[in-house]
């Protein structure tokens, strides 16, 4: 048994799962009469929720009618009436939508109120034909009461019912008597005043996150009702509630700012597509169905980052140097030829020297336009100059304005005008840059690498598709998209058809080191050139107004330069200096909810402190707040990870556990890989989940002696981790995730393997609702060793 117990948290008031409340908030009656009452209650509310679906059931069916009358009407008629019919069948369909997605608990509480009638209070509102009001949505300001009344200000609130329904039916009602004066025998029957919170707590994990709508506490209920203006930091420990508070943030601000937020949308940024998955499911059921879920991988519209590196490169990817790094590879494509360049056009040549470029080169520049805009001036200069060598060879004397125009139409057509143009001042894409940035130490040297960043940033240029691009190019491409500017279709359609032109005649003349990408230039096209082409082509036909049926969303995710209503961050302490610089351009307006755990940061990259990364970009003006009761981790279990928390932190303190199991964490020392698959299996609880969670360095070789001995185990992330009895993550992978029960395999080695282990340890520890276990090959770290040694 774990000698540790509850001493951590000293002279905090726990909850058991068992445990009677204290008289102030029950009174409970055991006799026949009091069971008789219980039903009637049963009864009474069963009744009025029967109501609230054959209510929503027609509403259901009139928006349906609706909708197919729209449709009906076929794609004919004018431009108007186009626009009008497709926005009525949008805001038809986001009705139904919302309609059907409030299915489950669509009622989950009634505030009594002194002098007025009962208010049901649900995941939407519900009124009748009259307007009479049936169901008062959760997210309103008159049901702030459900969440914030106490016997000590009971606002108004005489009783607070907690309604249990399973499908349509009631099955329970729990009751919190605010006001003990008015206190009667059929109150008696029903009273149970935690109980909602408690019944969420002892449920076992399904794999996908519940929403809290019916059982969010005072202090969560005050950050999800915050004003939406400005920066809000939401600093909580594991199991405070985070992730559920900003998400019930965002179904909030859509409902209290909706024609404000409605047009710009919100985005939701998560660690990992895993959380994303384990979250999707949130919102839809609180009445919003149009907020874009999205990683950081993921916010760069075209491509999506899956490949994998070391922490050194993503740490130098994620530093604020890289600024200087894209800028500078931007410039390096600028060329200025040290030797002249000769142009053969058949009888004669035309030639290009370093003084013609550099005048080219500094009018591009002075305009001040992003590379492929300033572009256009740089060709207008070079041609001219040309075009004035090209009569002179000719014989042509002085031409007017007329003819030199025709002529330097004549020369941007030549394959070897057009050869020497793209080479000293090609027209690129954001993934042209960095592939040509990376697979080139000279590049890399020239933009202000060291030779220790060259060999932890090199990759070979790719051979077809294929995962290259990882999370920290992600922010790169960014930097490259806003330093590059607008990708014109056209021009890049014949920029990719020349360079294939170019690929034989780049082989057969064996170029210099320094023009090698041409080689390569199938390769580039395969995975850069023409996706971008349909990429900016679909891009243009929204703005053209071709495709209308598109949702805020999905316009928001294909458009880089979106600028989002409000944008919400979860676990924001992994993101790095040049992620946030990319966030901070989609919200100019700085309208953010942050979520995080100083004391959890696992990457190298990530943040030190909210003002680090805040500062820079609202200069102080940013607001925090902190959620300080764990509803997740036991006591016995946040024993053992605070002993960890203070290698993170010596200052920092664990959130205040609320519940006791009764199950104490254990470790096992075993003599190798293959003693692991048999305790897993010995862990594992029927319908609950559990996590073997192990070094990122042995995550394959965990993964393959559990998945070979355990039915349905599952390695790494996904869909099918969330889904499995079992399943094997890193730490990384499991951020931000709850299961029943947790093995934590080689805690040293999590320690060793990172500069920031102890966060990763501490992590670990946390993810556990009710069992932990630690099973290691060695001594345990020192830091376990107090609650969980021999």
């Amino acid at each position: 048994m774990s000698r540790c117990g509850s001493a951590i948290l000293g002279p905090c008031r726990h909850i058991k799962h068992k445990q009677q409340k204290s008289p102030e908030f029950q009174i409970t009656t055991n006799n026949n009469e009091a069971g008789a009452t219980r039903q009637i209650e049963l009864a009474k509310e069963q009744g009025y929720v029967t109501g609230l679906y054959e209510r929503l059931d027609l509403l259901r069916a009139r928006t349906q009618k609706q909708l197919d009358g729209v449709l009906a009407q076929g794609g004919g008629g004018t431009h108007q009436n186009r626009s009008e019919r497709d926005s009525f069948a949008g805001m038809y369909s986001e009705r139904l939508a919302r309609l059907w997605a409030v299915e489950n608990g669509l009622c989950f509480g009634r505030l009594d109120l002194t002098g007025e009638k009962p208010l049901y209070i649900g995941r939407l509102g519900l009124s009748d034909d009259d307007q009479a009001r049936l169901l008062i949505d959760w997210r309103a300001p008159v049901a702030q009461p459900f969440y914030r009344a106490t016997p000590a200000a009971p606002m108004g609130v005489t009783r607070r019912r907690h309604l249990q329904t399973r499908g349509r039916r009631v099955i329970g009602v729990d009751d919190d008597l605010l006001d003990l004066a008015r206190l009667t025998e059929a109150d008696r029957a029903t009273l149970n005043g935690e109980a909602a919170l408690l019944a969420a707590l002892d449920e076992k994990r399904t794999g996908r996150m519940r929403d809290i709508v019916a059982t969010i506490q005072a202090e969560q209920d005050r950050v999800i009702r915050s004003d939406l203006n400005g920066i809000l930091v939401v600093q909580g420990g594991p199991g405070t509630g985070k992730t559920v508070v900003a998400l019930h943030r965002a179904a909030y601000l859509l409902y209290t700012h909706r024609e404000r937020l409605a047009r710009r949308g919100v985005l939701i940024v998560g660690p990992n597509l895993t959380f994303l998955r384990y979250i999707e499911q949130v919102l839809p059921s609180l009445g919003e169905t149009d907020v874009l879920l999205s990683t950081v991988a993921e916010l760069y519209p075209g491509v999506t980052a899956k490949a994998r590196e070391s922490a050194e490169a993503a740490a130098i990817k994620g530093s604020l140097r890289m600024t200087g790094v894209v800028a500078k590879a931007v410039q390096d494509r600028q060329r200025v030829p040290l030797r002249p360049v000769d142009i053969e056009l058949g009888r004669y040549t035309l030639r290009l020297d370093q003084r013609t470029c550099e005048a080219a080169r500094n009018r591009a520049a002075r305009s001040r336009r992003p590379h492929n805009q300033a572009r256009s001036v740089f060709v207008r200069h070079i041609l001219n100059a040309l075009a004035k060598q090209a009569a002179k060879a000719l014989g042509r004397g002085m031409l007017d304005e007329g003819d030199l125009a025709d002529l330097r139409e004549d020369l941007r057509t030549e394959p070897a005008v057009k050869t020497a143009l793209n080479r000293l001042w090609p027209y690129l894409t954001p993934q042209q840059l960095l592939i040509g940035l990376f697979a080139s130490h000279e590049r890399m040297t020239y933009a202000g690498l060291s030779a220790n960043e060259r060999e932890a940033l090199f990759r070979q240029v790719p051979r077809g598709r294929g995962d290259f691009w990882t999370e920290a190019d992600v922010p790169l491409l960014d930097e490259a998209a806003e330093l590059l500017g607008d990708i014109d279709p056209g021009v890049l359609r014949a920029a990719a058809l020349h360079a294939e032109e170019e690929f034989a005649a780049a082989r057969r003349a064996e170029e210099t080191e320094r023009d090698s990408e041409l080689i390569y230039a199938r390769e580039v096209l395969e995975l850069t050139g023409m996706s971008d082409i349909m990429d900016a082509e679909r891009f243009a036909a929204r703005h053209r107004g071709d495709d209308v049926h598109l949702t805020t969303a999905e316009r928001a995710a294909a458009d880089r330069t979106w600028a989002y209503g409000h944008i919400i961050v979860d676990e924001a302490q992994e993101l790095s200096a040049m992620a946030w610089r990319m966030l901070m351009r989609r919200i100019p307006n700085r309208s953010m909810t942050i979520v995080g755990d100083i004391a959890q940061t696992g990457s190298v990259a990530g943040t030190g402190s909210w003002g680090q990364v805040l500062d820079p970009y609202a200069g102080g003006r940013w607001r925090e707040e902190t959620l300080t009761v764990n509803y997740r981790t036991p006591v016995e279990l946040m024993a053992v990870a605070a002993d960890v928390l203070r290698l993170v932190g010596p200052d920092l303190k664990a959130p205040e556990s609320v519940r006791e199991t009764g199950e104490h964490p254990w470790a096992r020392r075993i003599g190798g890989t293959r003693e692991l698959g048999p305790i897993v299996s010995g862990e594992i609880v029927e319908g609950g989940r559990l996590v073997v969670i192990v070094p990122a360095s042995r995550a394959a070789e965990f993964g393959r002696a559990v998945t070979s001995s355990v039915t349905g185990a599952v390695a790494g992330p996904g869909a099918d981790a969330l889904e499995a009895p079992v399943a094997v993550l890193t730490v990384a992978d499991a951020k931000g995730l709850e299961f029943d029960g947790v093995i934590v395999v080689e805690p040293r080695e999590i320690l060793d393997e990172s500069p920031r282990g102890a966060s990763d340890l501490y992590v670990a520890l946390t993810r556990a609702t009710r069992r932990l276990g630690v099973v290691h090959t060695g001594d345990l770290p020192a830091v376990l060793s107090r609650c969980l040694g021999e």
